[in-house]
């Protein structure tokens, strides 16, 4: 499977109801709390602007543009994505701060320079050219612009055969790096890591929502699964898994801030 494929792939897997069913209204571990946490951490200015790279459904963009004040973009690999995430800042009153367009994070539609911040929230792992998208980070922010990231951690040469399929790529886990690696991916672009944080209880509880969620469905509403086309024993054996790579220190979350050089 070439690059692209494995990006159209995990979009159309982000974009599909099974998701929304087994995550919620947040795809990440830590949720709106932890998002909240990165905001505070990047220090965004009233009217600060800001594109969230790989928004989903508009979920983090919504929040900036509401809590933070500022003017986002978000852009999303999947154009189903694009159409939830706009209908979803109409609904909120939100259309004039918070705009979304279909677009690929390794060649971001944007002229460079014109951001004061760049969030990207446990999807730089899914994407096949890490170094690449980092330096489309470096090229739309302004001088002294800042990035923000929460991301899936992983010693991926210690992975068990159940992480490292095309399933657990989906799942964030299969090209997750360790953290000094994406610190090292950007600072190859120029963007300098000045803060990181480790969130792996937030994995956890993820694991333990997702497979609380996944029973329940098994008793109440195995149609719905099968619909959404969700293979419950893969499911069952990656979130197992990953419960053990989490206790083994194979696998966990982490929060990181970067800065553009002035």
């Amino acid at each position: 499977m070439n690059h692209d494929e494995i990006k159209t792939c995990c979009a159309d897997a982000y974009a599909k109801d099974a998701v929304a069913l087994l995550l919620g209204d947040s795809y990440h571990p830590g949720g709106l709390t932890l998002t909240r946490h990165l905001a505070d951490h990047l220090q965004l200015a009233g009217d600060a602007r800001v594109l969230d790279v790989a928004s989903g459904r508009g979920t983090t963009a919504l929040l900036l543009a509401d809590v933070y004040g500022a003017r986002v973009d978000g852009v999303d690999y999947a154009p189903a994505n694009t159409a939830l995430a706009q209908g979803a800042a109409q609904a909120a009153g939100m259309a004039e701060r918070a705009v979304f367009v279909t677009g690929d994070a390794e060649h971001l539609p944007y002229e460079g320079g014109v951001f004061d911040a760049v969030v990207c929230e446990c999807a730089l792992c899914t994407f096949p050219d890490k170094a690449r998208a980092a330096a489309e980070f470096a090229r739309v922010l302004g001088p002294g612009g800042r990035v923000g990231i929460t991301d899936v951690t992983a010693d991926p040469d210690r992975l068990p055969p159940e992480l490292s399929g095309l399933g657990a790529r989906i799942a964030c886990v299969a090209d997750a790096r360790p953290l000094p690696e994406y610190a090292d991916i950007l600072a190859a672009a120029g963007l300098h890591t000045r803060h990181t944080e480790r969130h792996d209880t937030a994995m956890l509880r993820m694991i333990d929502q997702i497979e609380a969620r996944l029973n329940l469905l098994r008793l109440t509403g195995p149609a719905r699964l099968a619909e959404a086309g969700v293979d419950l024993a893969a499911a069952t054996d990656i979130l197992a898994a990953a419960r053990t790579a989490v206790a083994d220190g194979l696998l966990g979350y982490a929060l990181l801030i970067a800065v553009k050089s002035p």
